[in-house]
């Protein structure tokens, strides 16, 4: 990877991608970022020399305008999620998550990169691991996830991304290599001690916490140092507040 990545953003105007872009564009990392409006971009980076901003919304790109903003992009970072409110979570795109993953990896293979494109996903501790690698997760924390899923669109949604990139493109992909990135109850902060677990570490009943700094941290972490990435590639690592 060359010394100045370019990076594809998604979700820049969000609370955690706004912290990724910011911690991106200090680390020199070069920020392509497509957002429905650049009014709500973070203050004071709009005008960065590191920043380009595509106004748009990601699923009304034309398939080539899409493959246009991915090309010579050394990673995709994707902090796209549902608004928390009733419209957000009951309306649509219901799938918002799943298509935008969907089409981004198709955009990948598309441009044929000479190096395989780091797609870094960030999703929820909703989410399971295949073949029940969470191991402490028990059988009344998988009921209620699974019919959380059948009544609220979001966990159903980073749930079905996660099974897209584990299923359809897996861990040996020429083009894509991804890590799902799932934090724990979201909180305010500044960057903090925070560990990095392969697995769930906390229930669903007493759930761990996670500032969203810290996440944005590992996120830009993943994207900048390849030990980091040889380390978590293809995983589905949790962070939580040390």
């Amino acid at each position: 990877m060359p010394t100045d990545p370019t990076v594809l953003l998604l979700g820049a105007t969000g609370r955690t991608g706004g912290r990724v872009l910011r911690q991106l564009l200090d680390r020199g990392v070069r920020v392509r970022a497509i957002v429905r409006s650049r009014a709500k971009l973070p203050a004071g980076v709009v005008e960065s020399p590191g920043l380009t901003v595509v106004e748009a919304s990601l699923l009304s790109l034309s398939d080539d305008e899409l493959e246009r903003h991915v090309r010579e992009c050394d990673a995709v970072v994707s902090c796209l999620g549902h608004v928390l409110d009733l419209r957000g979570i009951f309306g649509p795109p219901r799938d918002l998550v799943t298509q935008a993953v969907r089409r981004v990896c198709r955009a990948i293979h598309a441009t044929a990169p000479a190096a395989p494109t780091k797609l870094v996903l960030m999703s929820s501790v909703s989410v399971n691991r295949p073949k029940r690698l969470d191991a402490r997760r028990g059988t009344i924390e998988r009921a209620l996830l699974r019919a959380l899923r059948g009544v609220v669109p979001p966990p159903a949604d980073n749930q079905r991304a996660a099974d897209f990139l584990v299923a359809h493109v897996g861990p040996d992909d020429p083009d894509v290599q991804w890590v799902v990135i799932r934090p724990d109850s979201l909180l305010e902060g500044e960057v903090s001690e925070y560990v990095v677990h392969e697995g769930i570490v906390n229930s669903l009943f007493s759930p761990g916490s996670s500032n969203m700094a810290n996440v944005a941290h590992f996120m830009c972490e993943l994207v900048t140092k390849p030990e980091t990435w040889r380390e978590w590639r293809s995983k589905m690592p949790v962070v939580v507040n040390a």
